[in-house]
């Protein structure tokens, strides 16, 4: 993003503003769980005749559902995928890239077939241990005769447990600079007058923009290859103790938002 040209006086003016501004973000920040507001949209999947379709997957893709590794394509975080039925409410998915499992997950169906339970394994954006999680789904709509008990449209209701190292995010301040960092690797340092930035340590975004909105609110815009991809507005609150994030996810055209709290 092309910068704006300031003078020397409009820069001494604008300069405690922004820093007052940045000041309330600093520090370490956990997530908390108990009020997410997740995605109402939901996931659509079919396991038919020996093959596994992920329809809401962006892109989209089909492989055989054989325990074995099928090339995939689109997707920066893995490049194969491997289904195995369990049995008639079990299925486990391992993806690789590379060769390297970065991501396993186990879904079970209830014996009614209404609810999903999840758990999964993933190192596909971490530099360090997998991000462990736990989650239920509830069913909106079945699958096709004949399919598989995973089959259907699913909404994500209950996150139930996640690792430490997926809910913290620390901030620091450099000047006008928001520095962030992530114990997954992630990692950017922005101006906050909305200046695209390289964002570090995730195969899936290459750069960040912040921009100050007021005293304790900004806007965070995520981009992967100059396409943005997702966008938070995030609000912390008065007495400095809890941060409010609205998020938007662009490629899946789903959003919500969680609370996370000073630590």
């Amino acid at each position: 993003m092309k910068k704006f040209a300031l003078t020397a006086v409009a820069a001494l003016l604008l300069l405690p503003a922004v820093t007052l501004a940045q000041s309330a973000l600093v520090g370490t920040w956990k997530a908390d769980l108990s009020n997410m507001q997740l995605p109402t949209k939901p996931t659509r999947a079919l396991l038919s005749k020996g093959v596994y379709h992920c329809q809401t997957c962006v892109p989209a893709y089909s492989v055989k559902a054989d325990g074995q590794d099928h090339a995939v394509s689109g997707h920066p975080y893995y490049d194969s995928v491997a289904v195995t039925v369990i049995d008639a409410n079990t299925v486990q998915e391992i993806d690789k890239k590379g060769g390297k499992t970065v991501t396993t997950t186990k879904t079970t169906i209830s014996s009614d077939g209404k609810t999903m339970m999840f758990d999964q394994s993933d190192s596909s954006n971490s530099n360090g241990a997998p991000v462990l999680v736990k989650g239920e789904a509830t069913l909106v709509a079945k699958g096709p005769a004949g399919s598989h008990a995973v089959s259907g449209s699913w909404r994500t209701t209950k996150i139930t447990n996640v690792s430490d190292n997926g809910l913290l995010t620390t901030y620091a301040l450099s000047g006008t600079t928001l520095k962030m960092t992530a114990p997954t690797g992630q990692s950017y340092s922005a101006p906050v007058d909305g200046t695209d930035s390289p964002f570090m340590g995730d195969p899936g975004q290459t750069s960040v923009s912040i921009k100050r909105v007021n005293d304790n609110t900004v806007d965070e815009t995520d981009r992967r290859d100059g396409k943005v991809i997702a966008s938070a507005h995030i609000t912390v609150s008065t007495d400095g103790k809890t941060m409010t994030v609205a998020w938007k996810d662009a490629l899946h055209g789903s959003s919500g938002s969680y609370t996370a709290m000073k630590q």
